[in-house]
């Protein structure tokens, strides 16, 4: 498994002729690593004196969102492995016989549904990395000040996961014949990529506002 190498081992895994560790899986490498960096900011931040001035409301969405965060940095830990496996169901596809119409028949419909596969994993991905993006707000406004530059990394790292996420489901979406299913899932992506953009500003605002 990937996920249990060492830094330099993956790294050097990457940079390899194989094909995985790719894209995919880096991305979500990176976004659980902005998911990490905001539990850490949390964790510098509950019982220092200026969180104890802070309202009992703000307080419990610290403790909330923190919750939420370490259990989408361990879903996107999995997916740094899951993701290096997504496109063997496409691969078995295209060696499956096509010597009759049956067979031909058969094995299209296989890689139809190897591709469909191959994009749900990186989606997923991109939709946990949005999440995360989504419970930073309360570190960027309330974190302990001096890791604020983690929160802009943190934040950084989500989006990129984001982002990298959606390339291998838009180059996937390219070889799917179902027009519906195009539709659909094109829809998804530029929601996904459209609130991750404004919240990445938002976020990156906010941090260079407490720089400053």
């Amino acid at each position: 498994m990937f996920i249990e190498k060492s830094v330099k081992e993956y790294i050097a895994a990457t940079a390899s002729g194989e094909p995985t560790p790719g894209g995919g899986s880096v991305s979500a490498l990176v976004g659980s690593l902005g998911g990490a960096l905001t539990n850490m900011v949390s964790n510098l931040t509950v019982g220092k004196k200026a969180y104890e001035e802070l309202s009992d409301e703000i307080k419990a969405e610290i403790a909330k969102n923190a919750k939420e965060v370490e259990e989408l940095t361990k879903a996107l830990e999995l997916i740094v492995d899951e993701d290096t496996k997504a496109f063997d169901k496409v691969m078995d596809a295209f060696k499956l016989p096509k010597e009759t119409d049956e067979e031909k028949a058969t094995r299209s419909n296989a890689i139809q549904e190897g591709y469909k596969i191959a994009l749900e994993v990186p989606l997923r991905c991109a939709e946990k990395c949005l999440k995360i993006l989504e419970l930073q707000g309360v570190f960027a406004k309330y974190g302990n000040v001096n890791a604020i530059t983690d929160v802009g990394v943190g934040t950084l790292l989500a989006y990129s996961g984001l982002e990298g996420a959606l390339f291998n489901v838009t180059i996937n979406l390219g070889s799917i014949k179902n027009e519906e299913f195009k539709k659909e899932i094109s829809r998804k992506v530029e929601h996904l990529l459209g609130e991750g953009k404004k919240l990445k500003e938002e976020l990156l605002k906010i941090v260079y506002q407490r720089l400053g």
